[in-house]
């Protein structure tokens, strides 16, 4: 078994990858500063699944912060691959905040491969996300379609720390997989995406705001299915860059309909402008990830957003009153 560490392992992707490499018995050095980006309910939530486990080591620590990330690697022993999870996300907010994207993003991840080059470890993952495509490609895109014209400072971060590790590779052997995520969701997600946001609205009779006509298309892909192919990804060698995503966009306005007769409630809508920064769609050709781990999606649409309204359901006494605007 092999020891590996997780950052943002509080967050909602990276949990999910922690409690599987968990469940296959492997160890995991946990590290995120548990900050307050969004309720940190959520983020104790998905940590305490995996406090009972003793291959569990947390560490609450800023992958920004060079001497905390040092100290971590320092107090523990020998670590097999890095998965770098740690992010601030989302698309809007990094038009409002984008020296916050630029501190996690790109100098944790600067901080995370030094670390990586000092201490022999042969191996980094790092999540990135379908944004880096911005608005000049055609759907369904593909790993080597142009990526250098970001809308959003949230993508210009991604695809700075994707630069950094590829110099990693090149000028010290470190073995890389850029993960491309697409709208990922699932049970505990995000609370400023839509998915959570749509559950939360309608389960509680609230406006459900649409940011332009609803029919701009998202390529939802469930939080397992990323996870696996994560981890999986942690044994490939060399420099690779890798779509995970669904691969059957869905308009807005199904994601509604299908969250409405979840919960058993119609949607009041209330529709604003689209946002500049925003993608008209996304669309992943998933199939080097097929060639290369065996991977596809395996979770269907719908039974992704039942489960998500099960989860809210069940934790509804505290989600309901998570900020989602």
């Amino acid at each position: 078994m092999s020891t590996y560490a997780v950052t943002g392992v509080a967050g909602f992707i990276g949990s999910s990858v922690a409690e599987q490499l968990l469940s296959e018995g492997h160890s995991v050095i946990g590290i995120d500063n548990l900050n307050d980006a969004y309720d940190v309910r959520l983020k104790c939530w998905r940590l305490e699944r995996m406090q009972h486990c003793s291959r569990m080591r947390f560490h609450r620590a800023d992958v920004s912060d060079r001497k905390q990330v040092e100290a971590v690697f320092e107090e523990n022993g020998p670590v097999d691959a890095v998965l770098n999870l740690a992010a601030r996300a989302g698309v809007r907010a990094s038009v409002e905040n984008p020296h916050a994207y630029v501190e996690t993003n790109v100098t944790g991840t600067l901080n995370l491969l030094d670390a990586c080059r000092t201490r022999g470890i042969g191996k980094f993952v790092l999540a990135s996300t379908s944004s880096v495509y911005g608005s000049c490609n055609t759907p369904p895109y593909r790993e080597d379609d142009v990526t250098d014209r970001p809308c959003s400072p949230y993508a210009a971060t991604k695809k700075a720390a994707e630069a950094l590790c590829h110099s990693y590779h090149h000028l010290y052997g470190i073995d890389v997989t850029v993960l491309r995520y697409f709208s990922v969701y699932g049970p505990a997600g995000r609370p400023d995406m839509s998915p959570f946001r749509f559950v939360q609205w309608i389960s509680e009779g609230r406006p459900v705001t649409v940011y332009g006509d609803g029919t701009q298309l998202r390529d939802f892909t469930y939080v397992t299915d990323v996870a696996r192919g994560t981890v999986a990804s942690a044994g490939l060698k060399g420099w690779q860059v890798l779509n995970l995503g669904g691969g059957c966009p869905v308009p807005l306005h199904e994601l509604i309909g299908a969250v409405e007769q979840e919960v058993g409630r119609r949607a009041i809508i209330v529709r604003q402008p689209g946002h500049a920064a925003d993608p008209r769609a996304t669309h992943a050709d998933y199939g080097r990830a097929q060639e290369q781990l065996s991977w596809e999606p395996l979770v269907p649409f719908r039974e992704g957003v039942r489960n998500i309204v099960a989860w809210y359901q069940a934790n509804r006494d505290w989600a309901r009153t998570i900020v989602t605007d």
